[in-house]
């Protein structure tokens, strides 16, 4: 459940999530769509300058708007780009640290050994989160490496929220099965 949704960055798991598309539950996908319409109605979405979160977000979601909801959100940044509902920040890209000029390692994002390890893809949820002066909450909802990194970027003050409660037990299975071998 979203706590404030004011303002949030939303992980692309989130809307994919709400198109149907993970192996999540049907709680959790109705927990992104509830996420997905409350901003859509009256909240505002972080996005980046360079445009690395709506790249991500057209790569893995349909700008028609169609067919799932998922999609439809992705429509609605674009309808509301110019409106006050999509908030941009810059972030610092790292020398060095592109991959097909895409790049994954931002001046924004903390260092801290905890951190190392975090997965490339969503170091610029962070990285927007920390730019902006609110520090808002990034939204997810089926990935793990936010849980394992929960801790770190707390303190730095950014604050995951968790819309699939069930990704505490899917993470406890990840590491019973590594440790299995």
């Amino acid at each position: 459940m979203i706590s404030s949704f004011s303002l949030c960055a939303v992980d692309t798991n989130v809307p994919i999530t709400a198109n149907g598309m993970s192996d999540a539950t049907d709680a959790c996908l109705i927990e992104c769509v509830k996420a997905l319409q409350r901003i859509k109605e009256r909240g505002r979405i972080l996005l980046d300058y360079s445009r690395l979160i709506l790249g991500e977000y057209e790569h893995k979601l349909s700008p028609s708007g169609q067919p799932g909801l998922g999609d439809e959100f992705l429509l609605w940044i674009y309808q509301n780009q110019g409106t006050g509902r999509c908030v941009f920040v810059t972030i610092t890209p790292k020398s060095g640290c592109s991959y097909n000029g895409i790049a994954y390692d931002f001046v924004e994002f903390p260092n801290h050994p905890g951190l190392h390890d975090f997965d490339l893809s969503d170091r610029k949820f962070v990285a927007v989160a920390l730019a902006h002066p609110e520090r808002p909450p990034i939204l997810n909802a089926t990935d793990t490496d936010w849980l394992i990194a929960e801790e770190p970027l707390a303190r730095h003050g950014i604050k995951v929220e968790f819309l699939c409660p069930e990704i505490k037990d899917v993470l406890e299975g990840k590491l019973k099965k590594t440790a299995n071998g």
